[in-house]
């Protein structure tokens, strides 16, 4: 198995998403700069954290007109597995796989702490080594992660199941605490939190491994 670390001009979580993977998990990954178009032999894609073209105009704004996502797009459409971590789900919802908009934190501040969340896997690929309404701590580290959608856009999540990952505090403000949602199919997932921060219970706890421990089954 080889992942696609997606990496952008201001990336800043890459290479903790390849140690993640790479080094706790001993799962093969390979760097996909911006501007490339090749994804084959890559069975999932990680969108990561950092501030992709600097975070001009708005987080993601920039990021989704990239090469490299236009095959992101075309893959996830055919069922492949894709996570977006922090700016990774800002960028997913840009380019339309996700729903809704991260805008900046209902207090204007920066986050950074740990934070409990609420897992509901439903049909998540990703999240399938959880049990419903199980509390885990993935670390957050982000100024603009409060999650926002209409209506009518937050009850079709509701209500297909999407909304997998909730704020057991909500630090953000964003929308019913939610904190990562899927796509229909479940194989698109974004959220704030880091799970790839969480891997190892020696620096900071590792109820993010079966997040990507999930590729393996």
């Amino acid at each position: 198995m080889t992942v696609g670390i997606v990496v952008f001009p201001g990336s800043n979580c890459d290479r903790d998403v390849r140690w993640a993977l790479e080094g706790c998990l001993e799962i093969s990954t390979r760097f996909l700069w911006h501007e490339e178009r090749d994804l084959s032999g890559l069975e999932a894609v990680v969108i990561p954290g950092g501030f992709s073209y600097g975070d001009y105009l708005r987080c993601g704004a920039i990021a989704r007109f990239a090469p490299v996502l236009e095959e992101v797009k075309a893959f996830a459409e055919r069922g492949g597995a894709v996570l977006g971590i922090c700016n990774g789900f800002q960028v997913l919802t840009e380019m339309g796989l996700l729903p809704g908009a991260l805008t900046r934190n209902e207090k204007l501040h920066f986050i950074c702490e740990p934070a409990e969340l609420t897992v509901q896997p439903g049909q998540c690929r990703w999240l399938q080594g959880y049990g419903a309404d199980e509390t885990v701590t993935f670390p957050i580290a982000h100024g603009e992660g409060r999650f926002q959608c209409e209506s009518d856009q937050r009850k079709a999540l509701e209500d297909g199941g999407q909304v997998v990952l909730r704020y057991r505090q909500n630090p953000n403000g964003s929308v019913a605490d939610i904190a990562g949602i899927t796509n229909a199919g479940g194989n698109v997932l974004g959220l704030m939190p880091h799970p790839e921060r969480a891997c190892d219970s020696q620096t900071g706890g590792a109820d993010g491994r079966r997040l990507l421990a999930s590729l393996l089954g």
